[in-house]
């Protein structure tokens, strides 16, 4: 029986290699694939006077989520909502790169605790460094990392921007080579910091731009508007946001409870971002922004990125993103309005980046001016960025 047996025992072996290797290869993509869906594949057609105008804009989005999934971002990919190429082929200029570190199970816009973790299997099957499975601050430092890495293997078609004279350098060069894009890096949730403000220096160095107090739970820093007491700032949370914005970091109230929220207008110097939200004059619930608030982003001189998915617009076309970005320059003027996609953020979108030309055609068709486009699609984030980057 011992040969038998041995043979048995081998094909065991490879049966749980070859699971395995499953596992690794078609776990992450089929995740991928059924969390980031898009409701119309490409090609997007629009009007002829938005394709024209679209090629002359500078588009910025203030948030993707790209940098979770297990893909080549210098590589054309057929699922999700971003890469290299995509971005390039939607004359994105600059996009924002958030890093997410942890996620509750049963995510909702309402109530959450921060007592379970979505991303620790995303990151095994992802094949993340060990030291990321346990570790919110390697998984921030890992996935920038990963940013770096696209910049360098570039070939000079993605920049990682740093400082407000990388994007004076960036924006010149783009100028005469249009087949270019950039990025720039933001963290969402200061949970990140594990509970350590020193670190808000080890990320500035790693090219952290941006960074949100919390995601979708309290933490030691302040109350999420899905937490489960939704407090503002705490001590801590107070002290972050002055390091931040000494060091020319931009402080992020996406998912930020209303008085985290009205604590950092309150205590802020520079301006703040609300990189992708709603507001409650288009589509009210738990997750958008009042007209009080909008109006208090506005005064700190800073941006509200409008998201493109359905609980931020109510609706599921560029139709309901420019309605929602009409209410908001309504309110708080043009100047403070930008795109916050939140592609690739476990959500589904109209299109993905290489059909931000609709959104452009909707803005027309809203009655917004070629300069107020101009300033919504980008000019506007440009701007801000290059007054609050440490130069």
């Amino acid at each position: 029986m011992t040969r038998p047996l041995k043979k048995i025992g081998i094909v065991l072996v490879v049966i749980v290699l070859l699971g395995g290797a499953a596992f690794f290869l078609i776990v992450p993509a089929v995740a991928d694939r059924k969390l980031n869906p898009v409701l119309a594949p490409p090609p997007y057609f629009s009007s002829s006077r938005a394709q024209s105008l679209h090629q002359q804009l500078l588009i910025v989005d203030l948030h993707v989520d790209s940098l979770l999934w297990k893909r080549d971002l210098l590589a054309r990919n057929s699922r999700g909502h971003v890469d290299i190429p995509r971005l390039i082929d939607g004359n994105v200029a600059l996009q924002a790169f958030t890093i997410v570190t942890k996620t509750p199970r049963g995510l909702n816009i309402e109530s959450n605790d921060d007592k379970t973790d979505n991303i620790t299997l995303l990151a095994i099957a992802g094949c993340w460094p060990i030291s990321t499975w346990s570790s919110l601050k390697e998984r921030t430092l890992y996935q920038a990392s990963r940013l770096s890495d696209v910049a360098a293997r570039s070939n000079g078609k993605f920049v990682l921007i740093r400082t407000g004279a990388d994007l004076t350098a960036y924006l010149k060069r783009r100028s005469s080579e249009p087949g270019i894009t950039a990025g720039f890096l933001g963290v969402e949730g200061a949970h990140a910091l594990e509970g350590d403000l020193n670190t808000i220096d080890l990320f500035f160095e790693h090219g952290i731009r941006m960074m949100s107090p919390t995601h979708f739970f309290d933490n030691d820093i302040g109350g999420s508007a899905h937490g489960l007491v939704k407090g503002g700032l705490t001590a801590k949370g107070k002290e972050m946001v002055r390091r931040m914005q000494a060091k020319g970091m931009i402080v992020d109230l996406a998912h930020a409870s209303v008085n985290v929220i009205s604590d950092v207008l309150e205590i802020s110097t520079r301006p703040v971002f609300v990189s992708h939200t709603g507001v409650k004059g288009t589509c009210d619930n738990t997750r958008n922004l009042s007209d009080e608030q909008i109006k208090g982003i506005a005064r700190t001189g800073g941006l509200i990125g409008i998201g493109y998915w359905e609980t931020a617009v109510c609706g599921k076309d560029a139709k309901a993103i420019a309605r929602a970005i009409r209410y908001t320059a309504n309110v708080a003027g043009v100047k403070h309005v930008s795109l916050g996609s939140d592609f690739d953020g476990a959500v589904t979108a109209p299109f993905d980046t290489t059909g931000l030309v609709q959104i452009t055609d909707a803005l027309i068709a809203e009655g917004f001016t070629d300069e107020e486009i101009k300033l919504i699609m980008g000019g506007n984030a440009i701007r801000v960025l290059l007054a609050s980057l440490p130069s």
